[in-house]
């Protein structure tokens, strides 16, 4: 079964929260004692209706304060396929948490709340999602029933996120607008009566929809090398084979690879899922290639079609997604690590901030701080292989790790 990862944003009271809680309760995904939680905490808290955020708020600090605070993964299925939603928050000062949630999805839903339209937040969940090249954006305009459903409403706010979408440098992205209301559950998942002026899809129809494999965007073939398979024993005495997680596009036998960063050359000689044998590997695979040359591949190692060599270079410009509590600034030292490689670098520059509504970079500060966004310069220790992230996310993104700490700190987006 397909697996297809989603990511909600939104403001706070936007009812992310309640909205994954009404698909769970619709799709019938809670089990009887966290329904019976849900229902005696309601009362409790003196609704007349089920509270369905208390299904995904799990920490003591988000039920008291009625808020998102960390990313919550949330687990589902239906006939055809199973769902993994990051509910992450939408404050500013968790804007780290919320590229955590949306860097491995493959759609995502922004909340719009209908009373109050497009706000500053907005665009900074617009912006994260367009940096991150989440290629399907759900927009749902919620609370439709407290402006009585008003299809007017409806196409104002429609109208502002157009002019949004209208700033964006990733044309490819899929948008598309629903007007639902979580609390009562209209074109949630199942159709609403009270606006039969939308004839579009609901919203768990247009995810039913949606092309899980798509989150392995095609590519020229990325192959990082996570560990070298060497068992040793007389069965397969000679057995010299790479494993790892193949991105971008198929590998086939007898397909021509080059091997990076040291440029050796061979012919792809088998492909094994465990201990079977295949002709071809899919984009998102993850297998065993055996090559025709003994040839010296390594662990952090990149294995690429000959026709298709990424860049290999020794210092870099990226958009980096500052995680850490201690400021990033030029001079200090970190680990890169990209795919399974991992190299010393060192911040030469930071050219400015990034600013999350789309109006350009403040040039005038040269630091970074946590929840920042910001165009850096890095020098690496040893050549990297690498893409652009709007090419290649797998090859185009990496994280900052501390040397002394072991912390992640930041995220990097390659240009």
């Amino acid at each position: 079964m397909d697996v297809l990862k989603i990511a909600t944003a939104g403001s706070v009271d936007d009812g992310k929260s309640t909205l994954i809680g009404r698909i769970l309760y619709d799709t019938k995904s809670l089990t009887t004692d966290k329904l019976e939680a849900i229902e005696t905490r309601s009362k409790a808290n003196g609704f007349d209706y089920l509270d369905f955020s208390l299904a995904t708020d799990g920490l003591v600090a988000e039920r008291e304060q009625g808020i998102t605070i960390d990313v919550a993964h949330i687990y589902f299925s239906t006939k055809t396929k199973s769902y993994i939603i990051a509910d992450t928050p939408g404050h500013i000062e968790y804007t780290r948490n919320m590229v955590t949630g949306a860097s491995t999805s493959q759609a995502s839903i922004i909340l719009v709340d209908a009373r109050k339209g497009v706000i500053e937040q907005t665009y900074r969940h617009f912006f994260i999602n367009n940096l991150l090249r989440v290629k399907d954006v759900i927009v749902a305009i919620n609370k439709m029933d407290l402006v009585d459903f008003s299809q007017e409403k409806y196409e104002a706010i429609k109208s502002d996120f157009e002019k949004l979408i209208s700033k964006s440098d990733y044309k490819e992205q899929n948008i598309t607008f629903i007007p639902v209301s979580a609390l009562q559950g209209d074109n949630v998942v199942d159709a609403s009566e009270n606006t039969p002026w939308y004839r579009g899809q609901t919203l768990l129809e247009h995810l039913e929809e949606l092309d899980a494999q798509d989150v392995y965007e095609k590519a020229e073939v990325r192959f990082p090398v996570q560990t070298v398979i060497r068992p040793k024993k007389d069965e397969f005495h000679d057995f010299r084979g790479y494993a790892g997680k193949l991105y971008g596009g198929d590998l086939s036998v007898g397909d021509e690879v080059t091997v990076l960063p040291s440029l050796t050359t061979s012919k792809v000689k088998e492909i094994f899922f465990f201990d079977q044998k295949f002709d071809t590997a899919g984009r998102g695979s993850s297998c065993t290639v055996t090559l025709e040359d003994d040839v010296n591949v390594s662990r952090g190692d990149m294995i690429v079609k000959s026709s298709e060599k990424p860049r290999v270079e020794k210092q870099l410009i990226a958009t980096v997604c500052w995680m850490d509590n201690r400021d990033l600034n030029p001079g200090t030292n970190y680990f890169i690590q990209s795919g399974s490689s991992r190299v010393l670098a060192k911040v030469k520059n930071i050219t400015g901030t990034v600013a999350t509504d789309f109006s350009g970079e403040d040039t005038a500060k040269n630091s970074l701080s946590l929840n920042e966004i910001g165009k850096v310069q890095i020098q690496l220790s040893k050549p990297l292989a690498i893409d652009s992230y709007s090419k290649n996310k797998a090859s185009g993104s990496f994280i900052l790790i501390d040397s002394q700490t072991n912390n992640t700190s930041g995220v990097g987006f390659i240009e």
